[in-house]
Formats: C-alpha cells, sequence, structure tokens
C-alpha cells in the first residue's frame, strides 16, 4: 500500500506514514518474517556435519566463494529481508564468539520458528510460545552444564580431538591430524596461564597467510611472523642467521618540512653541497642503526633510495612498507620496541630470531622471521591447489584455532553428532511434563526442535531420518547418552568412544542465541518499512530514480 491511512470518528482521513511506506500487520507481519527466517535456515541445512554439501557463492564481481561455513555463506549472499538478516546476525556473532557452530545455530533457530508457527496455526499467542521457549532454554543450558566432561587443559591429547572434529567437516579433513597438530602448537604458544589453571589466549596473536601452491600437508607453522614483502635492495643479504631486529615505524627518509619553503641554489656547488648534506643526514641514520648491533631493519614507512644504498654496504637486510598489524606482531614475537625515531634506537629495543630469510613463493617474494624465542605472536602459513582452497583452507583452520582457544578458556567440553541435543531434547520432554497450560506445548516444540539437528545430520549423510529419529530415542531413553549419527557406519553409534567432543561453550552458544533470534521474531507483529531512497539521475538504473518501495514483503 502507498500510505497507512485512518479515519477520525468524523470520517476526516489522518495521514500517519509518508508515501511509499509499507506496513504488515498481525499474522501477515509475523508470516512473512516466519517464511523469511526459516528460507535462510533451508539454504544452510545441507552444509551441516562431515557429510555436508559446500555453497558455491558468486558475488557481483564474479568473484567465487565455496564454503559450507554458515557464517561465510549468509555474509556472501547479501541476504536483504529484515527477518532474514537477523539470522545471518546470529551466525555473524557465534563465528565471533566462538568461532565454529554457525551453521547449527541458523538450522536450530529455523527450526524453533517452525515448530512456534505450528502453535500460532493452533491459536497459541506468540507471548505464551516465547515465555515457553524462554524456559526450555535456560533448562536446556542447565541439563548441558550438567552432561559437561571436565578436561584438563594442559592435556594435549584433549586438544588434538577438539581441533580434529573442528576440521571434520571441513575439506581439509582428510589432513586434520597434521593440522590439528599445527593449530595446538600455535594456540598453545601464544596462550597466558592463568592462577586458577585456565589460559587466556589472544586468537589475534596467530596470523593465517594463504600462497595457492603446494598441497594442504605442505601447510607449516612459523615460530615468528610471514610477511608478503620482499628485501628492498638488490645489493642487501636475503638470509640472515642470529638475527638482532630493529622496527621502525619512522621513514628512513628526508622528510618534507609540513610549511612551504624554498631554497635557491645559485650554483653548481650549492647543489652538490645539498645534496651532499642530504645523504650524509641519511648515512647518520644507517650508522646509528649498524652501531646499536642490528642486522635487520623492518620499517612501517618507507626506505630513501640512498638510505637502502648504505643499508646494502653495511650488510642489513631491510624491509619497507610493513603493515602497522604485521609490526605489532613482529614486536611479539621477537621481542623487539617500535620505534618513533632512528635516534633514540638502543640495543635493548632490538629483537631476536634465528633466521630471518627471503623465498619465493610461487611468484612472489615473502620474508620469513622464524626460530623467535619464546614468541607470543606466530604464524600459519597455508598452502593448497588453489586459491578458493586455500581459502577454505584457511577458514577452517580458523575455526580449529577458535574451538581450542574455547577449551583452553573454558576446560568443559560434550559429545558432537548429535548426541547432546538428542540427550537435551528427551530431558527436556520430561522437565516439560512439569510445567501446565500452553507453556508446556513451547517447551515441547523446544525439544522437538532440538532433535532437528540430529535428524539434518543424518539426512545430509544419506540415512533414513524416522530410522535414525527411533534408534536415538530408543538409545537416549535407555541411558545411552552420548550417542549420535555415527558416519563410520552409517547409523546410532556412542560417539563417546569415536572421540568426538566440541567445547561446551560452543553449544552454550548454539543455544543461547538461538533461543533470542526466534523469540524476537517471534515478538513482532508490525512492520513498517520506509521506501528506498530515490537515486539521482544517471545513478544505479540510469533513470529518473531507483526502485521504489523496500524489499520487505515482495
Amino acid at each position: 500500500m502507498a500510505m497507512v491511512p485512518t479515519t477520525t470518528g468524523g470520517g476526516i482521513p489522518v495521514i500517519l506514514l509518508k508515501e511509499g511506506t509499507k506496513e504488515a500487520r498481525g499474522r501477515e507481519a509475523l508470516k512473512n518474517n516466519l517464511t523469511a527466517a526459516k528460507l535462510v535456515a533451508e539454504l544452510v541445512r545441507t552444509s551441516l556435519g562431515p557429510r555436508g554439501m559446500d555453497k558455491m557463492l558468486v558475488d557481483s564481481l564474479g568473484d567465487v566463494t565455496i564454503t559450507n561455513d554458515g557464517a561465510v555463506m549468509l555474509k556472501e549472499m547479501d541476504v536483504q529481508h529484515p527477518a532474514a538478516k537477523m539470522m545471518v546476525e546470529i551466525a555473524k556473532a557465534t563465528d565471533n564468539e566462538v568461532g565454529d557452530g554457525t551453521t547449527s545455530v541458523v538450522v536450530l533457530a529455523g527450526e524453533l520458528l517452525s515448530q512456534a508457527e505450528d502453535l500460532i496455526n493452533k491459536d497459541v499467542h506468540p507471548t505464551v510460545i516465547v515465555d515457553g521457549y524462554r524456559r526450555a532454554g535456560e533448562q536446556a543450558l542447565k541439563f548441558l552444564r550438567e552432561m559437561a566432561i571436565k578436561i584438563d587443559p594442559d592435556d594435549r591429547e584433549w586438544l588434538l580431538k577438539i581441533a580434529k572434529v573442528a576440521m571434520a567437516s571441513k575439506i581439509v579433513s582428510p589432513d586434520a591430524l597434521e593440522l590439528a597438530n599445527l593449530v595446538v602448537d600455535a594456540v598453545l604458544t601464544v596462550a597466558d596461564k592463568k592462577p586458577d589453571g585456565t589460559y587466556k589466549v589472544d586468537i589475534d596473536a596467530i596470523k593465517l597467510e594463504k600462497k595457492p601452491g603446494g598441497s594442504i600437508t605442505d601447510t607449516r607453522l612459523i615460530r615468528g611472523v610471514a610477511i608478503d614483502k620482499e628485501v628492498v635492495h638488490a645489493g642487501m643479504p636475503k638470509r640472515v642467521e642470529n638475527a638482532r631486529i630493529a622496527l621502525l615505524n619512522c621513514p628512513l627518509e628526508i622528510e618534507k618540512p609540513e610549511f612551504d619553503a624554498k631554497i635557491n641554489i645559485t650554483s653548481p656547488e650549492q647543489m652538490k653541497a645539498f645534496l651532499d648534506e642530504e645523504a650524509k643526514m641519511l648515512k647518520e641514520m644507517v650508522d646509528k642503526i649498524a652501531s646499536v648491533g642490528a642486522n635487520v631493519v623492518l620499517c612501517q614507512k618507507g626506505i630513501d633510495d640512498v638510505a637502502q644504498h648504505y643499508l646494502a654496504r653495511a650488510k642489513i637486510l631491510a624491509v619497507r612498507r610493513v603493515k602497522l598489524s604485521d609490526m605489532e606482531k613482529l614486536a611479539r614475537a621477537t621481542g623487539a620496541k617500535i620505534v618513533s625515531n632512528v635516534d633514540s634506537l638502543t640495543s635493548e629495543d632490538l629483537g631476536y630470531a634465528d633466521l630471518v630469510e627471503e623465498r619465493k613463493i610461487e611468484e612472489d617474494k615473502w620474508v620469513f622471521i622464524e626460530g623467535c624465542k619464546n614468541p607470543k605472536s606466530v604464524t600459519i602459513f597455508i598452502r593448497g591447489g588453489s586459491q578458493r582452497v586455500v581459502d577454505e583452507a584457511e577458514r577452517s583452520l580458523r575455526d580449529a584455532l577458535m574451538v581450542t582457544k574455547d577449551v583452553l578458556e573454558k576446560p568443559y567440553v560434550v559429545v558432537g553428532g548429535g548426541a547432546t541435543e538428542a540427550e537435551l531434547a528427551m530431558k527436556l520432554e520430561s522437565w516439560a511434563q512439569t510445567l501446565t497450560g500452553r507453556e508446556q506445548l513451547s517447551a515441547l516444540n523446544f525439544a522437538k526442535a532440538l532433535e532437528k539437528i540430529p535428524i539434518t545430520l543424518a539426512e545430509n549423510g544419506g540415512m533414513d531420518p524416522i530410522d535414525i529419529q527411533v534408534e536415538l530415542r530408543s538409545k537416549h531413553s535407555e541411558g545411552g547418552k552420548w550417542y549420535g549419527i555415527d558416519f563410520s557406519k552409517n547409523g546410532v553409534g556412542d560417539l563417546y568412544e569415536k572421540e568426538v567432543f566440541e567445547p561446551l561453550s560452543v553449544k552454550e552458544q548454539i543455544i543461547k542465541a538461538a533461543t533470542e533470534a526466534a523469540c524476537m521474531i517471534l515478538r513482532i507483529d508490525d512492520v513498517i518499512a520506509a521506501s528506498k531512497l530515490k537515486e539521482p539521475s544517471g545513478g544505479k538504473g540510469g533513470g529518473a530514480g531507483g526502485e521504489e518501495g523496500g524489499g520487505f514483503g515482495e
């Protein structure tokens, strides 16, 4: 509709909202939102689990992304519907918070809304459903914490199991064990132990660099930093052992004055004196660097050609235009201090590494700073057969790093493969019998929604979902609380024995985020969408203006 009109008692029309505004009320608004959110869940559902399928996403520029990571899929899809965007947000939030479970959280939220729709069709008020869902969500978290297995964060075997499972559904799964070792080494290297025995991990201290070529098995951990730069001068050494590293965020150049200045030169002698003075200043900078014992210079700013010449003569390896983020990682890895003025550089400001070397990787040259003593920043250098492979390998390794961090910070795990959700569903069904009225229906439907995770895993593995559901319920009612979807035998099995473990914090985040998103969407009974701004003449679309009306409800 163009406007939202109403009339006074005397029949005089009142225009409340501006022209072009669209409104959907009551059941229409709710149904529209539920449909959009369920469609998002349906889009990612087939990607869940180790047998899940990948999605190929092509953006407006023709760039291709192949992934089965829920958050990446939804971000690349550029979803427009406002309710669907809320599903994208919970996937992003889960990715940022715990790094895994992005597909699961969207599937669970979609199923909660689907179960809620059944109750709404039976005339259960959305507010009653929301109250029931919230209580069921809190109870599910209580049951989850009771079920959790406490582990020793210093036990490397546990960390390897967690990292390996995080990569089981990814493109890197055939090499998961080898990569899990790299992940655990990287996280333990940068982790700081707290007095209570847990760890604090700054995941940003682990740099992921990627370069197509070789295979995924060529991926390796560098106890230091790799930077996508080359040595600035051909006369400089390309390899320095026992490196003493100076980090500068000031240019090795003669900077122009901030104000306009003119120099009148009237003879060749004056010109020569001017140039000689400039060269002398640059030589003094290099001499200062050499005098403190530095044999490697990594500079955030530029390095003048004359300074490069003097550095090369002094056998100092230099790299320029290093990113600030890399400079910070280099400082943490080598123990160097970033210096803003060459004159204030001292030998105490230098960092140390066993080796600094320029290497040619494919067509590019990289500088590797390796063998740092007790580095608080490391690099995982990812290789793979193509750009698409290394991109997905990077996302997989990031997920594995995040779940390993989660377990070090909160050392509790639960069993994956849908076993935890199946057990929670059974416990919630029993608990729901203690409720009265329509709230009980909401709690029962919450339990049914949790069962969607193991059922989806079974469907994606080519199994019969009904047979699997019946068998799962039977096993859990007999006390087999860790029975889930066992892909090795295409059926139900004890996944504790198969060592399929996931961090407790990931499961908690999935339940919290999915419940909150479902409750928020269910509480909306009126959607008022303003018209899109018209684009100026000659803009996108080329006509007098862009599209009118929102992308909502169309």
